[in-house]
């Protein structure tokens, strides 16, 4: 099949491109460092402006109405350059596009503008809890309806952006005696709603730029007209939208692992030992075509994933295929960066060292490569 990319898509690669060259890279290492929140929060406010925080929203929401080939090819390029940024838009996106694809015509005028303008400087995901990671229909989180008003109480962790989200989708049991699975509503819940708090920031390996925060439920009273979707039919919403979701972050994991590698590809033609460029030598020629080769198989499979989305066709076997693969072949990507600039891979004054770090949690994340394996297995059984 002959893929050729739409004149708008080219743009908003571009664009992408160019935000994440002047933006985003110069800035990255300082806010891996520093974890300086003013870093994030200009980033992410000026990639609201350029339409980046609601590429697939429609425009009549304040979105910029693309596909999602654009969306994967925009996160690619911002991948390229800061990651902690980028999970931030592509989660906000996700967000983004759950409240459009479910909720009504209230929630949206009410929710969407506000994350696609960047006056909500992101959306939060509130699904994993502590019992219910891998096997998210194992959550604790219950919802009770109270007058006009339901009750929410429990508590979710590992959630992107939850200091600063101005909304959060929050999924919770709202019928116990249902089969797993079946009980499970979605809410949108805002951080301001009585009994709602954040939690501690974890420290992590990697992305350390991007807050995330456990989400605290003490009896969080969220108006009844803030269930999104059916009642009952949150489960079957999350599975959905995590699909979508897999495309952004295998997107992200692409441009980490290219960025890597182009780092170490200029590296290597500079670097000179028994009197020659190392580049010269087949160890690391052979490094660089077979990663560079991984990578551009990612790059098809993820584009295949968002085309399907595009064209309305089922998309959940290739998304899991394309986010099994894309993520696999960047930690692949990062860690023979790593060894092609040897003992400063492993120097924090060389990007190379940050991206490894980066890129390690996009194979947990949205789905461990071993529940893709699984989603494919179960597609290719059915």
């Amino acid at each position: 099949m002959l893929f050729e990319l739409s004149d708008e898509e080219r743009m908003i690669q571009e664009m992408a491109a160019k935000f994440a060259i002047r933006e985003l890279r110069p800035k990255a290492a300082e806010l891996d460092r520093t974890k300086d929140r003013g870093i994030l929060l200009t980033n992410l406010k000026k990639l609201a402006e350029l339409g980046f925080m609601g590429l697939n929203i429609r425009a009549e929401y304040g979105g910029a109405e693309t596909t999602a080939v654009a969306f994967s090819l925009a996160m690619t390029e911002l991948g390229r350059g800061c990651a902690s940024t980028t999970v931030t838009t592509s989660v906000t996106n996700m967000v983004g596009q759950v409240i459009q694809s479910v909720g009504n015509e209230e929630q949206r005028r009410r929710y969407l503008p506000p994350l696609c303008s960047g006056a909500y400087a992101a959306g939060g995901f509130g699904l994993t809890e502590t019992t219910a990671g891998s096997d998210p229909a194992g959550m604790r989180t219950t919802a009770r309806l109270d007058g006009d008003c339901w009750i929410l109480t429990g508590r979710k962790i590992f959630i992107s952006s939850g200091e600063f989200a101005g909304v959060f989708v929050v999924w919770a049991v709202t019928d116990k005696d249902a089969p797993k699975g079946k009980g499970i509503s979605a809410f949108l819940v805002e951080p301001g709603f009585p009994g709602f708090a954040v939690g501690k920031n974890e420290p992590k390996m990697g992305q350390r730029g991007s807050p995330t925060n456990e989400l605290i439920l003490e009896n969080c009273r969220v108006p009844q007209e803030n269930l999104l979707g059916e009642l009952h039919s949150g489960f079957r919403l999350a599975l959905a939208e995590l699909a979508g979701g897999r495309i952004g972050v295998g997107s992200m994991a692409l441009g980490i692992g290219l960025g890597a590698m182009d780092y170490a590809k200029n590296y290597a033609k500079e670097r000179v030992q028994f009197d020659q460029p190392i580049a010269q030598f087949q160890a690391i020629q052979w490094m660089l075509a077979n990663r560079y080769t991984e990578l551009e198989a990612a790059r098809l499979l993820l584009l295949q994933a968002a085309h399907r989305k595009d064209q309305g066709q089922s998309f959940s076997k290739e998304a899991s295929m394309a986010k099994l693969y894309a993520t696999e072949a960047a930690n692949r990507a990062c860690y023979d960066a790593v060894q092609i600039l040897g003992g400063y891979g492993y120097s924090q004054e060389y990007p190379v060292e940050r991206l490894a770090r980066d890129v390690r949690v996009t194979t947990i994340y949205e789905g461990t490569s071993e529940i893709q394996r699984l989603i494919i297995a179960r597609e290719l059984l059915r």
